[in-house]
């Protein structure tokens, strides 16, 4: 494709996006929810062919997506579709100016994709749909699958959708189509710091840009759950959210963080957590890593074992090859983890600790799964609240976020809106 070719697919997008705004928004909202719905359902041709092309589009084995797309889409419905739009918009009537607030979206909307997930690909794929703007997307190089079955759902739901969605692939370092998409009126980008921040500062003509930038989620254990039963019902349902994407997602957590002042707690918690993560690895295999991420996981459980040797209480528990990795840390001060099921667990004192301990990291943190805090457990979540943290949830939930999820304490629609007061006297 040429830039040329790139924006006369923008204005063909452009007129299509008026044709959905020329009839009533619940048609198109209904029609979305169909989609979502069809997608819930294991055996639809969506789901199916993307359980059955993802695994060899992105490494990820097929026990593991057919298991993280049941449990994140199974509150991805209609219902909750038609929900959200009620809640941040006041129902489906604001985006045909009908009361004191009309709402609506952008002409066009340009997607930059990025990552492996296919989530977050359906949600940016539906959300400016739902607020009748045109979708040019950009497909991730690590999963030009989701977006291409995605539209084709669309179109087979709704010709008007179909045709108010494009999905095009794009070298990342082609300028000239890069400077054609970003002509859309408002573009949402994902990806790395570097890569928002590059998107951003060659923006010019949008009338809104949303980033998404890098973020990572992490776990917190109290003294509750760091012994017995309800140490191994932690550790297992977290080994379920390291698992589950191959920790690559930003609801991935990398660290948990053992707030007791006993030190035996953090090796229980250690031991207990690489059992689980041998026994997820025989339900949901790992996929393929990069040479580049199977050189650093070897690296990183060199130098560990270094500092154990050197006396200091640092232990390694490691599965076969690089499919598992824990690493039972001797403070509370995060360390880099290379993914791919890499976690660290590091001693706190006291919640007062792990707030210090997470406060370089704060702006990137988006969610933490908590147990094991009993009657203080709302002390330990306004204590994350404070540090900006835009999701906390119980262990084997961070994974499955609520459609409506505040994701980095925005709004899922709110965004990507215009609204407009209508102060007038009939």
């Amino acid at each position: 494709m040429t830039p040329a070719g790139l924006r006369a697919r923008l204005a063909e997008l452009r007129e299509a996006g008026a044709e959905l705004r020329a009839r009533p928004a619940r048609a198109t909202l209904d029609a979305l929810a169909g989609v979502l719905d069809a997608w819930r359902d294991p055996a639809s041709p969506g789901r199916a062919a993307l359980e059955a092309e993802l695994p060899a589009a992105t490494g990820f084995s097929r026990a593991m997506v057919r298991e993280g797309l049941s449990r994140a889409l199974h509150g991805w419905s209609g219902y909750a579709l038609r929900a959200l739009v009620d809640a941040e918009l006041g129902g489906s009537a604001t985006l045909d100016g009908k009361g004191p607030t009309a709402a609506a979206g952008f002409d066009t909307t340009a997607v930059i994709l990025a990552g492996a997930i296919p989530m977050p690909t359906l949600l940016a794929l539906v959300v400016p749909l739902v607020l009748r703007s045109a979708v040019l997307a950009k497909a991730a190089a690590r999963d030009p699958v989701t977006p291409r079955l995605v539209a084709r759902s669309l179109a087979e739901a709704d010709p008007g959708l179909g045709r108010a969605v494009a999905v095009v692939e794009i070298p990342h370092d082609d300028a000239d189509l890069t400077a054609a998409l970003l002509e859309a009126d408002c573009v949402w980008a994902m990806g790395s710091d570097a890569t928002v921040a590059a998107v951003r500062a060659r923006t010019l003509g949008a009338r809104r840009v949303v980033i998404h930038g890098h973020r990572l989620s992490l776990a917190a254990l109290g003294s509750a759950a760091t012994r017995g039963p309800a140490l191994l019902e932690a550790t297992t349902a977290l080994a379920q959210d390291v698992a589950l994407w191959d920790q690559l997602g930003c609801l991935s957590p990398v660290s948990v963080h053992v707030v007791e002042a006993d030190p035996g707690a953090c090796d229980r918690v250690a031991e207990a957590l690489a059992a689980a993560l041998a026994a997820a690895e025989e339900r949901w295999p790992r996929g393929r890593a990069p040479a580049t991420a199977a050189a650093a996981i070897g690296a990183a459980r060199d130098e560990a074992e270094l500092r154990g040797a050197a006396g200091r209480p640092v232990r390694v528990f490691a599965g076969p090859g690089t499919a598992w990795t824990v690493v039972r840390e001797d403070a509370p001060a995060l360390r880099e983890a290379p993914l791919h099921r890499f976690v660290r667990v590091h001693p706190a004192e006291s919640a007062r600790e792990l707030v210090a301990a997470l406060a370089p990291v704060a702006r990137h943190v988006a969610g933490v799964a908590i147990a094991g805090f009993g009657p203080h457990t709302l002390d330990a979540a306004r204590a994350l609240t404070a540090l900006g943290v835009s999701r906390v949830c119980a262990p084997g939930t961070l994974q499955t976020p609520p459609l409506a999820w505040h994701h980095e304490g925005q709004g899922v629609l709110l965004p990507f809106t215009r609204f407009t007061d209508l102060e007038l006297e009939e």
